[in-house]
């Protein structure tokens, strides 16, 4: 080893509107060896959360602990770095099996319980070699490493299975709660607040970034807007058969499922550029219209309520508007998303129809004027040209500020969105058939 140096870990800029980060979670602990661009720590912003790699390879000390507030700038960690080959953690491993092959002859009568503690290598094989598809989030994966978990008894509610920290932190809570044996300390026993079924505890739990500004947005809503809402209802029937018609040709030629969300987030990009009302902030004033869609699609996630954008909606397609969607809705629920994916909007789409909501009323995203509240699909019957007929019903719930946008506006926006996803080819803009334009564009 030629020298060594210390080299500091920064908290980066994120964002000149960021007034509080907090450090959420450390993915490594003191001491261990890092990796030059390694992530090392989390940092939750009231925006996103972001990843903080580490500046160089080398043995880190901890400065900050988790559940510190911090600023940009301020240093959280060192780097003790040095200046030439450092053993990676990979290699760790197998001198230690050499040693205990060649010692064999000398401690085999003590050789029973030391051979148990290798039982935590498939969990680090797994990490180091890596699945043929990803299953667990890094988090996850450290959580259940540094807790001697089977990621196979783990279930994953990720995209794809996939294992996110708080599918371990329930599977941790769930073994102590039945008094099964975990390898936690006791301290963090009592963080998981589940010892015995019996007990009654009470856990005080700071409020994260993110929640403080979930919760200073809706009550901005509820008191500096004359919030109202429209009701309506969508029959499905077009779009459910087109999915059911083309869902396996649209994922072969595109790469993503084919769901609902594209065709909301279409038709309602068609109708703001239409109703300008609805696509409009008030600013002091003065009003601002936008001449494009800027549309935010609500997701929830283990840290909360988020809201990427998906930008310029107006002209692009269902195939497009369909990827960014899914990418958007894999970064919010894998903690990715940044700063900008959430920045600005001029109207926002939620859907509690996935948790199982018939009908709702959607707090509007201030400053935002207006939000489109999807839900659940059922089969109800209806009155279809004088007959009874059992169809896939959808109720809509449009609440809008009633400062700016009127109710016959709200209203006739309303109806032009159901127009158009009870007639999918409209939102094709050409007059080819649909399915060419689905497969094609």
């Amino acid at each position: 080893m030629a020298g060594q140096k210390v080299i500091e870990v920064k908290v980066p800029s994120v964002g000149e509107s960021v007034q509080e980060i907090l450090i959420s979670q450390w993915l490594v602990k003191d001491g261990d060896i890092v990796n030059e661009d390694e992530p090392v720590a989390e940092l939750e912003t009231d925006k996103a959360t972001v990843e903080v790699p580490s500046p160089a390879t080398g043995k880190i000390k901890i400065l900050k602990p988790e559940g510190e507030v911090v600023n940009p700038g301020d240093v959280i960690a060192t780097i003790e770095a040095v200046e030439g080959e450092v053993p990676s953690k990979p290699t760790e491993p197998e001198p230690k099996k050499e040693q205990t092959v060649a010692e064999r002859k000398v401690t085999e009568p003590k050789e029973d319980k030391p051979e148990e503690q290798p039982k935590e290598e498939p969990v680090e094989a797994t990490a180091e070699k890596g699945w043929e598809e990803p299953k667990a989030t890094p988090v996850a994966m450290r959580l259940m490493k540094e807790y001697g978990v089977d990621p196979n008894e783990v279930s994953g509610t990720g995209s794809g299975g996939k294992i996110t920290k708080q599918d371990v932190i329930e599977y941790i809570k769930r073994r102590l709660k039945e008094g099964m044996a975990v390898g936690v300390s006791a301290t963090t026993q009592q963080e998981f607040q589940s010892v015995s079924k019996g007990d009654r505890t009470v856990t005080r739990k700071r409020l994260t970034p993110l929640r403080k500004a979930l919760i200073k947005r809706l009550m901005s809503a509820r008191h500096n807007t004359a919030m109202l809402t429209t009701f309506n209802e969508v029959d499905m029937s077009a779009i459910m058969e087109i999915r059911k018609k083309y869902k396996e040709t649209f994922k072969e030629k595109h790469g993503v499922k084919l769901g609902i969300m594209s065709f909301f987030t279409r038709a309602c990009a068609i109708a703001l550029m239409e109703f300008p009302q609805v696509n409009a902030q008030i600013d002091g004033a003065e009003v601002v219209y936008f001449n494009y869609a800027d549309i935010g699609i609500a997701v929830a996630t283990p840290r909360g309520l988020v809201v990427p954008v998906v930008r310029n909606a107006e002209s692009k397609t269902l195939p497009e508007l369909e990827r960014e969607i899914d990418m958007l809705a894999r970064k919010g629920r894998e903690a990715k998303l940044k700063p900008e994916d959430l920045e600005g909007g001029t109207f926002t789409i939620t859907n509690g129809g996935v948790f199982g909501s018939l009908m709702s009323t959607p707090l509007l995203n201030y400053p935002q004027t207006a939000i489109l509240g999807m839900h659940a699909i059922k089969q109800r019957p209806v009155a279809v040209n004088g007959k009874v007929e059992i169809r896939p019903m959808m109720y809509l719930a449009l609440s809008y500020d009633h400062r700016l946008i009127d109710g016959a506006d709200a209203v006739s926006f309303l109806v032009r969105v159901i127009e158009l996803l009870q007639n999918p080819v409209m939102l094709i803009d050409g007059t080819d058939p649909i399915e060419k334009k689905l497969l094609l564009l």
